[in-house]
This record gives C-alpha cells, structure tokens and sequence, in this order.
C-alpha cells in the first residue's frame, strides 16, 4: 500500500479520475474543489493531496485546503484509510475534521482517532442528492437573475448568515469565503430570486466535472420563508444547469430538515448517500500543520 503526496492539482485530479468518476455524485465536494484548484489558485492558495495505491490500482484519495475539514473519498477498504492515517498523521498534519461519505468517514475518523487518541464530535449529518431531470419548478412569485459584482456585499452577508444558521461550526474564515464568492460571481456561479426587483433567496453553483453541476449554499432571510422562493429558484438553476450540457445537478442537505429535504425530493433531486462532517476534538481548529 503506497500513499503518495501530490503538488500539482492537474496531475492530481487525473490520477484519481478512475476513483472518483465511478460515483460522481458521491464524490461532487471534491471533484468540485479539484476543479477550483486547477482553474481557480487564489481560491485556495494552500492545499494537500494525497493518494493510495494498491500495486498499480488506485484503492484511495483524499484532500484538504487548509482550514477546511479533510475530505476522503470512498475507499478500496479499511487498510486504504488506515494507510492514509498514517502518512498524513506522521506527516504532521492535524486536519480540524473530516467530510465524507459514510462509511468511509467514519472508518477514517475511526482509525484517525485510534491513531491520535482524540475523539469525533458530528457537525452535521447531510443527504447527497442527484438530478437528471427537474420534476417540479414550483410557483413562487417573481423571477430569478444571475448575481452580479454590485450583489457581493448583500450575498457575503447573507453567506454569513446561512453558516451562522447552519453550519456555526466552519472553521474557514470570512476572507476566504469572500475570495470565493468574488471568483464565482465572476464566472455566474450565484443567482437570486427576485419578487418585485427585491432579492429575497439565493443559491450558488459550480462545476463538479466531467459532467456535472454542485447547487449551494441555498438561503432564504427569515421574513421571506415559506413562499417557494429556494424552491423555484434551485429548480430554476438546476434546468438551466441541464439545458447547458451538464448530465447532473448535485446538492447537499442537513439531515436535520425534514422540510428542504422533501422540497428538493419534489425539484427532482434523487438520495444517492448519507454524508457527515466531524469535528476532531482536540485538534487545532486552524487544520494547519505541526502537533
């Protein structure tokens, strides 16, 4: 078992290409972050790449784009996982958390955890969603329009908001998220629904190649839930997303809302997987380098 450090993002993405591509979908967070890295470098100025190889066949991939949590793909079994433990572990590097599928995170987070002595706490438990075909596109009032660089400062506060809402545990910071948001304006990558030319939801989108489309963060102010407005305007992206070329439509849910769930089973988002985000306790919440 051969676990193998990479520099180049290009190089990366080609040699996990056969891992990744047998389950796209499982695997859009990372073949989304791939794609930032090759096409995107002020995105993510630093990041770590690792794959494991039985012999000559691929059993094994992983990254990580500091501070952000460690992301994992599924595995050729236990003794991939417990081989990427090692040589990230012994190289140092103390990763915050990870996100993956299950069971592939907590079968790493297990042997992490054995490793390091720590212990895992659950940020959120997500549902991983495909789409091929938009069944519903709601009935909301208004329309929808592409973001624009005059949106930053509403989108960036509502980003906050939505991480605040949902995730209040992300460890990356708000430059970060910012020169993020920045790069996909620049590219379409941000829409807003609009009742009487007044924004009031937003969703984000971005390539997951070969194929493929990631929709989110999705977000809705407070005072404007309950009209149909995320509704309308993720299947309103997710059809224009298709009618672009693209062969699928990717987002993630939080388990924990029963309600977004069945909206987005209704657009036409199919369950492939049941994903977790964990927290390692006791590690450094910067997810930099060094014991």
């Amino acid at each position: 078992m051969e676990v193998r450090a990479h520099d180049d993002p290009g190089e990366y993405a080609a040699a996990v290409a056969p891992l990744l591509s047998r389950a796209p979908a499982r695997h859009n967070l990372m073949l989304g972050i791939l794609d930032l890295l090759e096409r995107r470098p002020e995105v993510y100025p630093t990041f770590h790449l690792w794959s494991v190889t039985d012999g000559s066949t691929l059993v094994g991939a992983a990254l990580q784009t500091p501070p952000h949590h460690l992301v994992v793909a599924q595995a050729g079994g236990p003794v991939a996982l417990e081989a990427l433990v090692e040589a990230i572990a012994g190289a140092g590097m103390r990763p915050p958390g990870i996100v993956a599928a299950l069971p592939e995170a907590e079968d790493f987070a297990a042997a992490w955890t054995a490793r390091l002595g720590e212990t895992t706490e659950v940020d959120t438990r997500q549902g991983v969603y495909e789409l091929k075909t938009v069944r519903d596109r709601g009935d909301a009032r208004g329309s929808p329009r592409l973001g624009t660089g005059d949106d930053l400062e509403l989108l960036g506060g509502w980003l906050e908001d939505f991480i605040a809402e949902a995730i209040p545990h992300s460890v990356s910071d708000q430059a970060m998220r910012r020169r993020r948001m920045r790069a996909a304006l620049e590219e379409g990558g941000y829409w807003l629904w609009t009742d009487a030319d007044r924004p009031v939801s937003m969703t984000g989108v971005s390539p997951a190649p070969p194929g493929g489309a990631r929709i989110g963060p999705v977000y809705t102010p407070p005072a404007d839930r309950r009209r149909g407005y995320a509704t309308a305007l993720v299947a309103h992206v997710s059809a224009d997303e298709l009618a672009h070329g693209r062969t699928a439509c990717y987002l993630h849910t939080d388990l924990a809302n029963p309600t977004s769930n069945a909206i987005y089973t209704r657009i036409g988002y199919d369950w492939v997987c049941e994903a977790v985000e964990l927290r390692f306790v006791g590690q450094s919440q910067l997810g930099g380098t060094g014991p």
